[in-house]
Parts: C-alpha cells; sequence; structure tokens
C-alpha cells in the first residue's frame, strides 16, 4: 500500500480521564506522525488535537479504531487522493 499525507482530528471531553490514553496510543504510532499541535479549551473542559500523518490507509484506521473506542474521545481523518 501506498504512503499518504494526512490529518486526524481528536476532541477529548475530559481530559483528567482520556489524554493519558491519547498519549499513550500516540506514542505507539508515532513513526507515522509528522507533528501534532494540540491545544487546551479551559472554558469547555476539553481539548482539540490535529495529528499530521504520513501512513497508509490501514495504519490510519488502526489509529483512529484505538483513539475512537476511548469512551468520551471523537476521530476524524482525511487523506490525500494521491
Amino acid at each position: 500500500m501506498n504512503k499518504r499525507l494526512g490529518f486526524v482530528g481528536i476532541v477529548i471531553e475530559d481530559r483528567r480521564k482520556s489524554a493519558p490514553q491519547v498519549n499513550d496510543i500516540l506514542t505507539e504510532f508515532g513513526e507515522i506522525i509528522i507533528g501534532r499541535m494540540g491545544i487546551p479549551y479551559h472554558e469547555r473542559h476539553c481539548s482539540v488535537i490535529t495529528v499530521i500523518v504520513d501512513a497508509t490507509t490501514n495504519e490510519v484506521g488502526g489509529l483512529t479504531g484505538k483513539l475512537g473506542a476511548i469512551e468520551g474521545v471523537s476521530v476524524k481523518s482525511a487523506m490525500s487522493k494521491s
């Protein structure tokens, strides 16, 4: 499979509860991550993370699947066409 450029958007509803699990998974998939930006939104007690990846669709599916299985975490991704 060919690697493609893409991003994964992550919303964490309860930082104290879910952030450690999210960080563990991102570390596990560190070889496909090019960059990451995380912004805590204190007024809503949540965080938003954007991760830039260079990966196959299977690798991104594995990452988003694990993240999406965490309670209080929402995930969306998009990949380049080529």
